[in-house]
Formats: C-alpha cells, structure tokens, sequence
C-alpha cells in the first residue's frame, strides 16, 4: 500500500512516514498542496494523507481539485481546526474521513485502515433488510462497493464517500422523512448543532445524479420543516 502525505510540519510528517513504514506502508511525504497534486500526476496512491493548513493552496482545494481532475483516491484529513463546520466544508471538497489533531497513533491508523477498506464502510443492516452492493433508482445503477453511478446512457460518475453514504442511508429508510440532525448524526458522526446548510449542497449533487428534472424532485423529496424523503419512482 502506498500512501501520500501531505504535511508542512516536517516532524509530524516524519513520525507518520516512520511509523507507516514500520506498518508495511511505502510512504512519500510532499509539504505543500502543490507538490502533492504534481505527486499524484507522477504516480498512483492507495490514500492521501492531508493537512487542511497548508502554505499555498490549502487541503480543501487540493481535495477539490483531485476531484475535479476525477481522482477519488480516499482522503484522510488532518485538521487542527476541529470545528463542525470545517469538517462539513472538508466533506464538500470530497474528503473522505478525517482527524482531528492532536490524534492518537493507533486511531490514526485505524482510520487509514478503513479507507482502505472503504467497501466495509456500506456493509451495516438498514431497519428492515440488507440493502445490496448494486441497486438501480430511475434507470440509474448505484455502486455503492466501488463509489460509482452509472445512468442510463452509460456515463459514469465516481461517488465521494459522504455522496455514497448520505444516498445509501436515504434509500434505507424508503419513504420515511430524515431529518438533517439525523444525517448529521448517523451519517457523518457529527454533532447536531452543526450547521446543516451543507446537507442541502449535497442533496442538489444526489437530485442531479438521480432526478430527470432536479429543480422539480420526484424522487429526493423536501419535506418542509423536517428534512428530507427517498421515493422510489415506481410509487
């Protein structure tokens, strides 16, 4: 496994390089957002581990320009400023997982772990069945083991991890209003007082992918006053 760490200060990035090393990772070390982006243009990573405060660009845009280029290699953010809403903007950017410092070694890799597994991250019971790997809503096929939505013309769209999640945990509860506090909560492990603004940046994403008219939504429904509602278009 190769991993990519992006890291300003050089004695953190070093202790990390030296005890991923001793966990059988290859590990490159870039200290800026820049240098990062140019490593992955050089070479493949299984994931990248990055700092939000960087010098040049920060981690936020180094996420977002991953994504944009179509690279959705998992991202483990490290991030000082441990506020919900900081973590929420890292989300939107297309940041997997992240960490807030100072972190404990064996949590740290814990959570590297996970992202490399990220398939298992889907693998939990919904209330009333065992929703599959692969499901198809409106003519599109969803994924959820390899992050990717395929419409009905046979374009592709790779999924980030709270994209995959937030729409698998809608589908699950069929029919039931989700309120944004819930999401928040159960989705993204945050707590509710959260700004919640951020939800609805990532539903218009979901109803672009799903909806034939995403400004008129049949199937990512408002529910005024609570949140929101999956509708399967067969009802």
């Amino acid at each position: 496994m190769k991993i990519l760490i992006v890291e300003d200060e050089k004695h953190l990035a070093d202790g990390l390089k030296f005890n991923l090393e001793a966990e059988g990772f290859d590990v490159v070390i870039a200290g800026t957002g820049e240098a990062a982006l140019g490593e992955m243009l050089k070479q493949e990573f299984d994931v990248v581990v990055l700092d939000v405060m960087l010098p040049g660009i920060d981690g936020f845009e180094v996420t977002r320009r991953l994504r944009e280029r179509e690279d959705f290699t998992p991202v483990l953010m490290l991030t000082a400023r441990g506020r919900p809403e900081d973590v929420l903007e890292g989300f939107e950017a297309g940041t997997d997982d992240y960490l807030p410092k100072p972190f404990d070694l064996d949590i740290f890799l814990a959570r590297l772990n996970g992202l490399v597994r990220r398939r298992g991250w889907f693998q939990r019971e919904s209330r009333t069945k065992q929703l599959a790997d692969i499901v198809t809503v409106n003519g599109r096929t969803i994924d959820f083991q390899n992050l990717e939505l395929r419409e009905g013309r046979g374009e592709l769209v790779r999924l980030t991890l709270m994209e995959a999640k937030l729409l698998r945990y809608l589908i699950e509860n069929e029919g039931r209003a989700v309120s944004r506090n819930e999401i928040l909560e159960r989705v993204w492990e945050l707590q509710e007082d959260t700004d919640t603004r951020a939800i609805d940046n990532f539903i218009v994403r979901l109803r672009k992918y799903l909806e034939n008219e995403p400004n008129d939504p049949k199937i990512v429904q408002t529910i005024r006053g609570v949140g929101y509602r999956f509708v399967s278009p067969k009802d």
